[in-house]
């Protein structure tokens, strides 16, 4: 057992620090984006996700350019982002494709010029690459008291709104005449995705973000029916894509031909989208069973 080990695993990979700060700081992620993204895939909004971690690049680049933590940038940019789009409409399904339309030809337009400031200055050496594909390797053991606190609050948010949020993103009419308020429900909730996707961001890079978020929910939702039951099943995908991904970007440093490794969240990434895929399997064999059945039954009607 220990040699099967030994042939999957590098040395160091359990003993190093670096390796516990990633694996916590990239599960409490995946996580906080595995409860947010099961209700980004019901409501439709993965679109809007995928906005608001343009807009969190632009954040986490003029982060860098004062000096101060990329996190922090992630998450004021989103939020504002957020704010933005609930004023113009995003609680209408019209207004939700222009909001977010608007919204992400911004985010592009000022991640580009606060990554091109970034550059010119010189000061910033690595930063696109850090803001665009994320690095878990580069986060410090300092940065996980905020990582929590702030997927706390989304879990918070989530687990409070849980029955409202489910009923008005299944049929807002009735939540409507029920007495809950959509709106106000449907902006704590996009509060609660934009500090979620900051997170996704701060980890595996702006760009790479929505697959974090909603790839997991996605498959999930494949699975089970039953919201609940979904997030759990997403939260164990996207830990096992995380921490696997960790595990094989340790190894790559040991592979040929350059030996200098491949980013984590490529194979985040690569690993989430092999899980959705898998996840369509099941389906697939039950429709291919019935067939099969409803072939057989009406084989037996013809014979009598």
């Amino acid at each position: 057992m220990q040699a099967i080990l030994h042939a999957i695993v590098e040395p160091g990979f359990f003993s190093s620090s670096l390796v516990r700060t990633a694996a916590a700081l990239g599960g409490a992620v995946a996580v906080v984006a595995a409860a947010t993204g099961v209700f980004t895939v019901i409501r439709s909004q993965a679109f809007a996700g995928e906005a608001l971690g343009d807009i969190g690049a632009a954040g986490g680049s003029s982060a860098y350019l004062v000096g101060i933590g990329p996190l922090w940038g992630f998450a004021a940019l989103s939020v504002a982002a957020a704010a933005v789009m609930e004023l113009i409409g995003i609680q209408r399904a019209r207004g939700r494709d222009l909001a977010t339309g608007i919204v992400l030809g911004l985010g592009f337009g000022l991640a580009a010029l606060f990554l091109y400031l970034g550059t010119s200055s010189g000061s910033t050496t690595g930063a696109t690459v850090t803001i665009l594909f994320g690095s878990l390797w580069g986060i410090s053991s300092s940065e996980l008291p905020l990582v929590l606190v702030l997927g706390g609050i989304v879990i918070v948010i989530l687990g409070v709104l849980y029955r409202p949020l489910l009923l008005a993103s299944i049929s807002p009419e009735l939540a409507a005449a029920r007495g809950i308020p959509v709106r106000l429900v449907g902006a704590a909730y996009l509060f609660a995705m934009s500090v979620a996707v900051a997170l996704c961001a701060f980890t595996i890079g702006a760009i790479l973000s929505t697959a974090l978020l909603v790839g997991p929910a996605a498959a999930a939702l494949r699975l089970t029916t039953r919201p609940l039951r979904a997030i759990l099943t997403a939260a164990g995908l996207g830990l096992g894509c995380t921490w696997l991904g960790l595990l094989l970007a340790w190894d790559s440093y040991y592979w040929p031909p350059l030996q200098n490794g491949w980013p984590v969240s490529f194979f985040v990434v690569t690993l989430v989208l092999l899980v959705y895929i898998g996840s369509g399997l099941p389906g697939r064999i039950r429709r291919v069973r019935s067939s099969r059945r409803a072939v057989v039954s009406h084989h037996f009607e013809r014979i009598r």
